[in-house]
């Protein structure tokens, strides 16, 4: 039997070893050859000597089996693949040597024996027992014939290379990649914990089963929320509850070791045995030092837990934690949503109540009134002159409100727009002209740019003029000098009807364009006839375009004026089909809404006696406390 002997001195047949240089190599020449199953080494072959010269020498992992017990040889590069096996397996059969897993590789080594044809593996899973335990490798390897010096087969070469960190990284990496991925979508804690058992479990080889314990902010305990290994308890739990000693990791430690010997039921996924161990980790709660809860995973039963595999753990637990902070922001936007929704949902019905309650007395004020002023127009004009002051401020506090009803019916769902068919060039026209003689008394052109178009437009008649009478109004307001021009055309590049309006007036700061149609936002500071208004008319224009499937722009430089674009789409496909009619629409506006605008624009004029301006006296200003 064979054995190492360093003060035996050097046979003839292995000083040829020596020279090769390196631990294997003396290992060879200072082993007892005599009565092993190739015998001494002055007997061995030239091919066995020149391929073991060729093997000591090289720096890749190699080892080889040669003769009929296939006796095992190896090189330098290869003993850390041995691990314990290191140096009782030089000259011991290889079937001995690599007994946990000659079933994977003995077939492998028969074939080459017998055909002499080399084999290939990339990326193998072998479980060496080289620490004193089943271990999970990976090895890229390919079994080569070595000829004996008759030509025919005497052994095999194994050029290996071993990948375990590389597959077990990339494993690693993948799921983590998959747990970002499922945990950018989450938006609720269960669907956290979901994730995480869905990412984690795709392989179950790094972490073959987890739990996850939240804490209680009001009380501090742990609540199981979710895992699959240990049946979750009906009822919060203490830190000192837990199966494992969770209080430390709630105190100064970062991470915990614990045996796991002692739990029954632990699932072991992808492996056949249970896990031997469990990390415990705490998962982060961003700015507070009181841990959001804790991340238990099982360790692999055929790894060693390096920093490495305890790294990708912790990275897991702050993917958990990122993760929950994430649902719970978003959980506290979608409540902070839900108050405002209500606030606003109450404030709506609020405006739209008030308004009724306004309009009513309104109307009722507003008839005496013009039969006073009817009255006394003959032989009492000083004070017919003064009841038409209160008649005109009348219509527009009445305009003002039927305004903001409008708005909040829109708003709470509750319009139902008509469309029907309408020639819109002229009837836009018509609208617009509306203005003619206030632009005329203000110095301005009015210039109408209405096309006829081949084909009628589905409008709401009565929303269209509320449309284009406040975009008129409005340009009214705020252009002191120069013109206004209205337009209407077909679309070139679209199925769509373009309504413009373009001032040459004060302009907007680019900084309010964004805001420009938000309701009861006002420009402050902003130059114009009058300081009056709500912040509902272009509002309540934003919304009226959106029920006609439209949309609106505005383009505005300060002193060069502004340009609104209203573009609504052709033909009927895409409004209700129960909201439409075929029946021909007005050709002219039938409503009195102009003269209420034109009325109220002709207040903002300078009057011609020298008095003051209508629009500044002081009114009530009752919308303003809504």
């Amino acid at each position: 039997m064979r054995g190492i002997n360093p003060s035996a001195g050097e046979t003839p047949g292995s000083s040829a070893f020596a020279t090769a240089g390196g631990e294997m190599a003396d290992l060879i020449a200072a082993t007892d050859w005599t009565g092993s199953a190739i015998g001494a080494p002055e007997d061995w072959p030239q091919s066995l000597t020149t391929i073991l010269r060729m093997m000591l020498t090289s720096r890749y992992q190699m080892w080889m089996g040669w003769g009929r017990d296939l006796t095992f040889f190896c090189n330098d590069a290869y003993t850390p693949t041995l691990g314990v096996k290191h140096p009782w397996a030089l000259g011991q059969p290889a079937s001995e040597v690599w007994s946990e897993i000659w079933t994977d590789i003995g077939p492998r080594i028969e074939s080459v024996m017998q055909t002499g044809q080399a084999t290939w593996d990339e990326g193998l899973l072998l479980f060496l027992e080289r620490s004193g335990y089943p271990e999970e490798t990976y090895h890229t390897f390919s079994y080569s014939p070595l000829p004996g010096d008759d030509g025919t087969v005497a052994g095999f070469l194994c050029v290996v290379m071993e990948e375990t960190q590389r597959v077990i990284g990339e494993r690693q990496v993948a799921t983590l990649r998959d747990l970002a991925s499922d945990l950018g979508a989450v938006r609720s804690e269960p669907e956290v914990l979901h994730a995480v058992a869905r990412a984690l479990g795709r392989t179950g080889q790094d972490v073959p089963f987890s739990l996850i314990y939240l804490t209680d902010g009001a009380t501090g305990q742990l609540w199981r929320i979710d895992g699959d290994g240990v049946t979750a308890p009906a009822h919060p739990q203490r830190w000192d509850e837990l199966p494992f000693p969770a209080a430390a990791v709630n105190g100064s430690e970062r991470r915990l070791i614990c045996d796991a010997a002692g739990l029954s039921g632990l699932k072991h996924a992808a492996w056949d045995t249970p896990p031997r161990q469990v990390m415990i980790v705490p998962i982060a709660q961003q700015g507070l030092e009181q841990p959001a809860g804790l991340f238990i995973a099982g360790l692999n039963p055929y790894r060693p837990l390096d920093e490495a595999y305890a790294g990708f753990i912790d990275l897991v637990a702050a993917q958990i934690a990122a993760g929950l902070g994430a649902a719970r922001a978003y959980e506290a936007e979608r409540r902070r949503a839900e108050a405002l929704a209500e606030v606003d949902q109450a404030k709506t019905a609020f405006f739209s109540n008030v308004s009724h309650e306004f309009r009513t007395p309104l109307t009722l004020m507003l008839g005496p009134l013009e039969e006073a002023i009817t009255s006394l127009a003959k032989h009492a004009p000083d004070s017919a002159d003064q009841l038409s002051m209160a008649h005109r401020n009348g219509l527009r506090l009445l305009r003002l409100v039927n305004t903001l009803l409008d708005f909040s019916r829109i708003e709470a769902g509750r319009v139902q727009a008509r469309y029907q068919p309408v020639e819109l060039g002229r009837y836009t026209e018509e609208l617009a002209s509306n203005f003619r003689s206030a632009c005329d008394r203000a110095g301005l052109r009015l210039d109408t740019q209405c096309a006829r178009l081949d084909r009628p437009v589905y409008i709401d008649a009565e929303m269209w003029e509320r449309i284009v009478l406040n975009l008129v109004s409005n340009a009214f307001k705020y252009t002191l000098a120069g013109d206004i021009t209205v337009g209407l055309h077909a679309a070139v590049d679209a199925d769509m009807v373009v309504l413009t309006v373009r001032d040459t007036g004060i302009g907007i700061p680019e900084a309010e364009l964004p805001h420009i149609f938000d309701r009861f936002h006002r420009i402050e500071g902003q130059r114009g006839r009058t300081l009056e208004g709500t912040g509902i008319g272009l509002a309540l224009v934003h919304e009226l375009v959106r029920l006609h499937c439209g949309t609106i722009a505005v383009e505005s430089r300060v002193d060069s004026g502004t340009t609104v674009t209203v573009r609504i789409p052709l033909g009927r496909a895409h409004l209700p089909v129960d909201r439409v009619t075929e029946t021909a629409g007005p050709s002219v506006p039938e409503g009195g809404a102009a003269a209420t605008f034109v009325e109220e624009a002709l207040r903002w004029l300078p009057a011609d006696d020298g008095a003051r301006n209508p629009a500044m006296l002081d009114t009530p200003n009752v919308l303003a406390s809504l």
